[in-house]
Parts: structure tokens; C-alpha cells; sequence
């Protein structure tokens, strides 16, 4: 194995796919009925993030985010309620499109001058309680943008909850709090 791939700060196994959408509600319900995947856990996140940049400056994040899995992989679609974010950088308002793919991250820090260092800016940086996480935009490498988030007990109880719901799913409820 390439020594150099593993001293990359980054775990590289992506688990979630996201897309920028107008309506999430809306976005789910195509998902559910013209692909099968559900049942969707929307949230909404306003005054939710500390920290938070824009392009290294202080910035605020709002959205509405609907998380689901499908198979191995982890779909999360997004509303934005605000202009000034990595979201709008790639997928102007009135659009939908696919915004990132996200991967763990063990040490932000590193990435984050390992990513600088090739060029690819922190659109958005911020935390949310214990959980701090990145867009890096790589889009010069891979059209869309690299999130990095840290692994926190949660969050990963969380995700694997949404996993858990979606083996078998009958279909029913597809959109959940």
C-alpha cells in the first residue's frame, strides 16, 4: 500500500452523499416514491453552531436538513436559509444539485492545513455542541465539495439509528422528527 495514502489526515471512507434542495420535504417525498429510500429524520438547525465561518470569516447557518440511508451510504438533503455558505457556493438558489460527499475526521486541524495546503479553501467551518466539521471546497478536484466531521457518541448513535430504521422499512412514515 502507497505509504503516503495513509498519512493523509482524512478517514477516507465517504458514508454520506448530500444534495442542496429547495423544498426538503418535497425533496424526501421524491426520494421515497421515485427511489425507495426512507424513511427521512428532517431537523432543523437555526442558531445551532458556534464558531461557525464562511470563507474564514464569522458567519451565521441556517438550514433544514432530512437524513436517510440507503444501503451502505448515508443521504442527507438540505435546505439552506441563508446566501452566505458553502451550500450556495455551488448550487444557487431556486436549484437543487449535488453539494458533498462527507468522511470522520480524527484530527480537524490536519485536514484542514493539508487541504489549504492543496489549494482547497474551508468554505464553512463551525461546531455543534462537541461535533466540529469542515467543507472544503474541492470542487477543483471532484466537482463537488469534501465534508470532514469529528466522530462524536451522538452523532454516530444517531446515524446508526436512521441506518436501523431504514433495514426493512415498510414504507410507512417517511418523514419523521
Amino acid at each position: 500500500m502507497n505509504e503516503s495514502r495513509l498519512s493523509k489526515p482524512t478517514d477516507r471512507t465517504v458514508f454520506q452523499n448530500a444534495w442542496v434542495v429547495d423544498d426538503v420535504e418535497a425533496a424526501c417525498m421524491k426520494w421515497v416514491n421515485e427511489m425507495g429510500v426512507g424513511p427521512f429524520y428532517i431537523a432543523e438547525y437555526i442558531d445551532a453552531f458556534s464558531e461557525m465561518t464562511y470563507r474564514g470569516e464569522p458567519a451565521d447557518l441556517s438550514m433544514y436538513v432530512a437524513i436517510a440511508q440507503a444501503g451502505p451510504v448515508q443521504i442527507e438533503l438540505i435546505q439552506p436559509l441563508v446566501e452566505r455558505c458553502a451550500y450556495r457556493d455551488s448550487v444557487p438558489a431556486g436549484t437543487s444539485g449535488f453539494h458533498h460527499m462527507c468522511v470522520w475526521t480524527h484530527d480537524i486541524e490536519a485536514d484542514t492545513a493539508y487541504f489549504e495546503g492543496l489549494g482547497y479553501e474551508a468554505a464553512n467551518q463551525g461546531r455543534a455542541g462537541d461535533i466540529v466539521f469542515a467543507y472544503y471546497d474541492t470542487r477543483p478536484l471532484m466537482d463537488c465539495m469534501l465534508e470532514v466531521v469529528t466522530q462524536g457518541d451522538a452523532l454516530v448513535e444517531r446515524f446508526a439509528m436512521i441506518a436501523a430504521a431504514a433495514e426493512n422499512w415498510d414504507g410507512k412514515d417517511p418523514i419523521r422528527s
